[in-house]
């Protein structure tokens, strides 16, 4: 055993950890297709499979596309005190104020939402069941990255307070030892958004204000919990490998007062919520009228070539493990 453990562990450690991990986003696409109405239910389960699955490309092509890391994030502080009314809410006039180059830098997850939104609602105006699936999974992904407070912050792995890891423990190994055991997924219906920024827009400054909780409870119980007992070599996807113990992550999120939970909740609401949007923007198309969508050589190619890029793990972002 002891072997299994130093040949496992280099790897786990250095591997992927993403945001709210490929767990996390997975789970919240799949529970939001169950809060979607009758008229898009079906299509919608239908195809849960691909927009589970698929849920995760947009942490993939982080390993493909430079241009990715942008859109899953946003470094509010560097725009001053909250609520950060420096920083105006259109992205014409952000960009008039501080330039491309500088956004790009400290993160547009909410104008690149808007921009999938767009994006998605015109697949249905077509029709395009292709475009439908691949465009709600990825909306999906960035609307989740929204809800994680470190995803506001430019400490976005506590790599500035000593806090190293933290990033992956909120996102990932607190959902992944707590949700399905102890928390509850019964939210209710997708509801039609009038405004999507400012939805959006609102979200993230939760996100943001919600980070000194962050990072100040996981200080706090690191200061009082034996050092011994913080981490532990336990099983992760039938590979034991040195993590933050049970212990130690249960009474974190006992701290946080359930805020994990009530962010996952949150990002199922609005990833519903959004899909149905788009759906009644495009005039409600008749989705039980499309026909199975087989995917071409050329689509089933990109998503092999995505996968390999993921598997050589040259991150072409910033490291949050």
């Amino acid at each position: 055993m002891r072997k299994s453990i130093l040949i496992s562990l280099p790897f786990i450690i250095s591997g992927h950890a993403y945001d709210w991990g490929f767990y996390g986003h997975q789970k919240i696409n799949q529970y939001a297709v169950f809060l979607l109405p009758p008229e898009m239910l079906l299509f919608f389960k239908k195809h849960i499979g691909y927009l589970t699955e698929h849920a995760v490309d947009p942490d993939k092509r982080r390993y493909a596309v430079p241009q990715e890391a942008p859109r899953h994030y946003i470094d509010l502080d560097l725009y001053g005190q909250y609520p950060f009314d420096s920083l105006p809410r259109k992205w014409k006039d952000a960009l008039a104020k501080y330039g491309p180059d500088s956004l790009q830098e400290r993160g547009i997850v909410p104008w690149w939402i808007q921009t999938m939104q767009q994006r998605l609602t015109q697949a249905f105006v077509s029709k395009d069941p292709a475009a439908i699936l691949k465009n709600a999974a990825e909306l999906g992904h960035y609307i989740a990255d929204s809800h994680v407070p470190l995803h506001a912050s430019s400490n976005h792995d506590g790599q500035h307070t000593n806090q190293k890891g933290i990033h992956g423990f909120w996102e990932s190994r607190v959902p992944e030892l707590l949700a399905e055991s102890r928390w509850d997924f019964f939210i209710g219906h997708a509801e039609y958004i009038p405004q999507t920024s400012d939805f959006i827009w609102a979200r993230v400054l939760e996100s943001a204000k919600a980070t000194d909780s962050v990072l100040l409870f996981e200080k706090q119980l690191t200061a009082k919990f034996p050092g011994d007992q913080k981490f532990a070599f336990e099983e992760r996807n039938g590979v034991i490998i040195r993590q933050y113990s049970s212990a130690f992550t249960t009474a974190y999120d006992e701290l946080l007062g359930g805020m994990v939970e009530r962010r996952m909740r949150a990002s199922i609401f609005a990833v519903a919520s959004f899909w149905y949007t788009c759906w009644l923007n495009a005039g409600q198309p008749d989705l039980a009228a499309l026909h199975s969508h087989q995917w071409s050589e050329e689509e089933l190619q990109n998503f092999q070539t995505l996968n390999q890029a993921w598997k050589e793990g040259k991150l072409k972002a910033r490291q949050h493990e």
